[in-house]
Order: structure tokens, then C-alpha cells, then sequence
């Protein structure tokens, strides 16, 4: 294998995919209004070189419809087999555009996931042969190195590549400082651990003060199943944190824009912090309805976003007050980093979502980077933690007294033990196996 000092022209001669399901249903981790027996699972790709290094990557998903998904990433491989892959900006858009394979979207669903796992995949990849985490790959790049990763495409109205140019430009200042801050103190994180719908009221009120005990900042509480039970959990939820703690609310798109304005007024008493996925993620104007009509309480969304367009329609309606970018929705790495920039036009803070497998791996690589070189702030910002499932990575997040400690190891976290895939491979793998 080649060292970072010693790069050579290399070839990607594979593309490996499997399909891996934990049984989270069993103890309903994970457990909400709209999802109430989710088995956490990855459309899981390596890409592996001639050299000796592979590239990890996986679309989140969670249980039937799996193996779609691992088909669509399987789709991709002409994209990347006898390819070096340097340029990802340039490979990015021509997995996008596609036309055949756009037309199942277009940028959107399960093809588009393809190729966000793949993108991502092929970061970690690039990160991993440079001998760096991704987040501090990322920050290192110039502005222009940046831009040149955006598809401007259909964002042009509001972000035009000048605009994003000067944005990091203006990040430059203090850069280093804050790369050094996020080696030092890591980044804000909120727990959602005690709030799934299915646990009862003793369990909460146990996560609650085990999330206080931890030095977590805020903790999230998922809604919309039954309001009587609602008012009850989070009057739990208040006797354990306190007045003034900041609980949010998630209701994982349950209502009807009516009933999401009389849920959440309903709820106003307990001060929620926010209410995320109040409605459909593809309803900008009644996300705007539902934010004018709940104030001063805030709307959150973007997990189910689908892709920069429909954020950048969100921002234009001032129909959110946090932004909820997904690792592995949108288009990868490269669609993320677009979407950061269109928050910082807008001034809006990114609070990424992080509910599933694997994804506080890879997400806490773009808040940093975000930190460090695009909106270079962390007020008003946290980044999701669920405490599920890390015994899987190689490189697992590490939290410190409620803050993500800033990964060190080269590549974007997103490899998994071998051991692991073997034994959560469906339907063949022991887990599945013995069931």
C-alpha cells in the first residue's frame, strides 16, 4: 500500500456491496409516530483499489427495501471501475446527470441515495489516501477547490458560484484557529436517545438524567402519535431537565398542516426548543404556514429533504429555522456542501440529523468542516447523537461531556467491521440467521 507521501496514479478494480439490517424493531430503538418497528439498516459499498485502499460508503435505510437500495449503488459501477476518480466534482455530476438513471428521480429517491453512498464512499476513499479525517480534507481545500465540487445548477436565483466564493473567502480569516478549536473541544451534540415513541415513562425519565449526566445540552423527544401521551412524556421529560432545558420535539412528518399547528400550540406550555418534520418534507409552503402559525416556536427539517433545491425553496419561503442535512440523502458529500453554503447565505444555523447507522459518523465530518470553513460559527448549532450501533465502525464517534470529539483517523468514518457486516448480512447472516 502507498503512503500519503507517496501517491501514484491507482485504479478502482471493485465495487463490493452488501446489504446489512440490524433488528432495532426488537427493543424499538428508534421508534416514532410514522416509523414504529424500524430495523436500522445500510445499502453498504467498498470500493477497493489496485493499490491496496478501499473506500466505504452506505445509503441509511430502515429494514424492507434494503436490497433496492444496494441494487441501485450496484447501477453506479461503470461510474467508478478503472477510474482514479481525483476530479469528484466532475464525477459527482456525471453519476447526476445520468439520463437514464436521472429519470428515476430526477435527483431524488433511491437512485439518487445510490449515489450519495457511492460519493461518499468515494471521499472517504480520497481522505483516507491523504492520511486525514474528511472534515479536515475539506476544510484545507481553498474556496475555489470548493466551489468547483457545487452543482449550480437550478440554486444559481439565490447562491451563484461568486457568491459561495466569497463566503469562503471571508471564512479564510481565523480558519486555522478554529480547526485548532474543533481538535480541542470537539463540536455540540444533542441526544434524541431518551425520546423514542416506544419506550415508557420509566425509561424515559432514566435517559433523561443518564443524557444530563453525560453533559448533553438538549435532548429530543419524539411526538405525534397520541397528544395525551405527548403532554404526559414531556411533562416526564420536564421534571427530570428542568424549565429552561432545551427539549425538541420531532414528529417525523405525522400531520396534516392543520393538526401540526394545533399539535405544537398545544404543546407550547412545555417550551419546545423545535418541531421537527412537522408535515410532509416536500411541503415548502405548508412548512411556511405551520411556522408562521406555531411562533415563536421554530420548524426544523431535512432528514427527507431531498435534495438542494428543495432546501433552497425552505430558505427562499422562510419556512425553517434549522437546517437538517442528512449525510447519505442528498448527493453525497459534494450536495451537502452546497446546501451549507445555502444556509450561510440565508444566515440559518445547520443542526445535521444523525438518527440511524452510521450517520453521526459521517455527519459530524460536514458540521465541523462547516465550522471551520464556511459559516466559521457554532452558535445555535448541535449535531444529533443516537448512542446505537457504533460497536460496528472502525471508527466510532467518540462523545466527551455531551460534544463529539473531533475524529482524528484518516478517511470519513464510515468503514465497518468485517465481522459485523458478515453477522448483519440479510437474510444469510447469523443475526437474521437465528432469528
Amino acid at each position: 500500500m502507498t503512503t500519503p507521501q507517496e501517491q501514484k496514479s491507482y485504479r478502482i478494480v471493485e465495487l463490493e456491496t452488501h446489504d446489512i439490517r440490524f433488528p432495532t424493531s426488537r427493543e424499538l430503538d428508534g421508534s416514532d409516530a410514522m416509523n414504529p418497528d424500524p430495523d436500522y439498516s445500510a445499502a453498504y459499498v467498498v470500493l477497493k483499489t489496485d493499490d491496496g485502499y478501499a473506500g466505504h460508503g452506505f445509503a441509511f435505510t430502515i429494514g424492507r427495501g434494503n436490497d433496492v437500495q444496494t441494487a441501485a449503488i450496484s447501477a453506479l459501477e461503470s461510474y467508478v471501475i478503472g477510474r482514479d476518480v481525483e476530479d469528484l466534482g466532475a464525477l459527482y455530476k456525471e453519476m447526476v446527470y445520468d439520463s437514464q438513471l436521472r429519470w428515476l428521480g430526477p435527483e431524488k429517491g433511491v437512485m439518487h441515495m445510490a449515489i450519495s453512498a457511492v460519493v461518499n464512499a468515494l471521499w472517504d476513499l480520497k481522505a483516507k489516501r491523504a492520511g486525514k479525517p474528511l472534515w479536515l480534507l475539506l476544510s484545507e481545500l481553498t474556496p475555489e477547490q470548493i466551489v468547483d465540487l457545487i452543482d449550480f445548477r437550478y440554486l444559481s436565483d439565490v447562491l451563484t458560484p461568486e457568491q459561495a466564493l466569497e463566503i469562503l473567502k471571508k471564512a479564510e480569516k481565523g480558519k486555522g484557529e478554529r480547526v485548532e478549536h474543533i481538535k480541542r473541544e470537539g463540536y455540540p451534540a444533542y441526544t434524541t436517545s431518551p425520546g423514542w415513541l416506544g419506550y415508557d415513562d420509566d425509561k424515559l425519565r432514566r435517559l433523561c438524567k443518564e443524557a444530563l449526566d453525560a453533559g448533553f445540552g438538549q435532548i429530543k423527544l419524539k411526538v405525534g402519535a397520541d397528544l395525551d401521551d405527548d403532554i404526559r412524556r414531556f411533562r416526564v421529560a420536564r421534571e427530570v431537565c428542568g424549565a429552561d432545558f432545551p427539549i425538541a420535539i420531532d414528529a417525523n412528518q405525522r400531520w396534516d398542516v392543520p393538526a401540526a399547528i394545533d399539535w405544537v400550540n398545544a404543546l407550547k406550555p412545555f417550551n419546545p426548543h423545535w418541531v421537527e418534520e412537522p408535515t410532509s418534507p416536500d411541503d415548502v409552503l405548508g412548512h411556511a404556514a405551520i411556522a408562521e402559525g406555531i411562533k415563536p416556536i421554530p420548524v426544523a427539517t431535512g432528514e427527507h429533504v431531498q435534495n438542494r433545491i428543495v432546501f433552497k425553496q425552505l430558505l427562499q419561503a422562510g419556512a425553517i429555522s434549522y437546517v437538517q442535512l442528512d449525510s447519505a440523502r442528498v448527493g453525497g458529500v459534494n450536495e451537502n456542501i452546497a446546501i451549507l453554503l445555502l444556509a450561510a447565505r440565508f444566515g440559518i444555523p445547520v443542526c445535521p440529523h444523525a438518527g440511524g447507522v452510521g450517520l453521526c459518523e459521517l455527519v459530524q465530518h460536514l458540521s465541523m468542516f462547516d465550522y471551520a470553513a464556511v459559516s466559521g460559527t457554532m452558535e445555535n448549532r448541535v449535531i444529533e447523537y443516537v448512542d446505537h450501533l457504533h460497536e460496528h465502525f472502525v471508527d466510532p464517534v467518540v462523545i466527551v461531556d455531551g460534544r463529539y470529539a473531533a475524529p482524528s483517523s484518516p478517511g470519513f468514518s464510515a468503514a465497518m467491521h468485517p465481522e459485523s457486516i458478515a453477522a448483519h448480512t440479510f437474510p444469510d447472516g447469523e443475526i437474521w440467521r437465528d432469528a
